[in-house]
């Protein structure tokens, strides 16, 4: 048990180490970008759903979940950046398409647990994802560029 919760806490302190927007968005390589962009992401739905399950606090949830979007939409920005065509060198976009789909399943499983009157905070995060997820497989499956 002390083990799970070494590595528990190794994990997080790797993540927070990722550091904020404004030190991702200094990142010089698009791709590294979007990845730091994306684990910050990942690190702003795990703190949003503990402030909302755990602390009840719907202040900091808003502020993770707001995150969260602009998270993903830097990821995006910075594959654009790329210049790439995604169906031609997939391996970035395809990464971003499939953290973009859990992070879908897991606002889902969020927003259910979350009340009525609350549930909007996650819905708007979950649209923002949503559009970014249907250019991602556009541009991969369609071999539109971005």
């Amino acid at each position: 048990m002390k083990r799970l919760a070494v590595v528990a806490i190794a994990v997080s302190l790797a993540l927070a180490s990722q550091g904020d927007l404004d030190s991702i968005k200094a990142e010089p390589r698009p791709e590294r970008r979007a990845e730091r962009a994306l684990d910050h992401a990942d690190l702003e739905l795990k703190a949003a759903q503990e402030a909302y399950v755990v602390k009840g606090d719907i202040k900091r949830t808003g502020a993770a979940l707001e995150e969260v979007s602009e998270s993903v939409q830097l990821a995006y920005a910075a594959l654009k950046d790329t210049h790439k065509n995604p169906s031609k060198s997939p391996k970035h976009f395809k990464r971003a398409e499939i953290k973009t789909r859990e992070f879908l399943r897991r606002l889902a499983d969020f927003r259910a647990q979350m009340s009525v009157e609350d549930r909007d905070l996650a819905d708007k995060t979950r649209a923002v994802v949503q559009k970014v997820h249907e250019e991602l497989l556009e541009g991969i499956m369609g071999g539109k560029k971005i």
